[in-house]
């Protein structure tokens, strides 16, 4: 992926954002019935992204994989549909949104141990530049 701390980080500001609107909406009609989807809106969206981000932000090489690009995009896909998901869920309309959101957002952390596993953590010894001082190999 071209910039993969950008895109999380860029897309966790968003998420953020339509969290923080949701929960002023929530308080300001004093409904809190859909804070279980806020929260995840919160935690994935936010908070889950945000550690991705400064992971492929510390770790270039990972960012620069096309694991990386999935990640991103199996990651969004995931809030976009577990957050509905849980509304349509507590609401007694369905359960299914929320069920596939689950099993996506499950995958998600699995990719990332994946990538983690992978590629290491920061830069590698090889890399041109490499000032950080972390020099943590992938495992084989």
């Amino acid at each position: 992926m071209k910039n993969a701390p950008k895109m999380f980080f860029a897309t966790a500001a968003l998420f953020a954002l339509c969290g923080m609107v949701w929960g002023i909406q929530m308080s300001a009609t004093h409904d809190h019935a859909l804070s279980p989807a806020h929260g995840h809106l919160n935690l994935i969206g936010f908070v889950m992204m945000s550690v991705f981000g400064t992971y492929y932000a510390l770790t270039p090489h990972a960012g620069r994989s096309r694991a990386a690009g999935f990640h991103y995009l199996l990651t969004t896909g995931a809030v976009l549909v577990l957050t509905p998901g849980i509304a349509l869920a507590i609401s007694g309309q369905t359960e299914v949104l929320a069920q596939i959101g689950s099993v996506l957002a499950v995958l998600t952390v699995a990719l990332f141990g994946f990538v983690v596993l992978k590629y290491g953590v920061g830069h590698t010894s090889h890399e041109a530049g490499s000032d950080s001082g972390m020099t943590t190999q992938p495992a084989e």
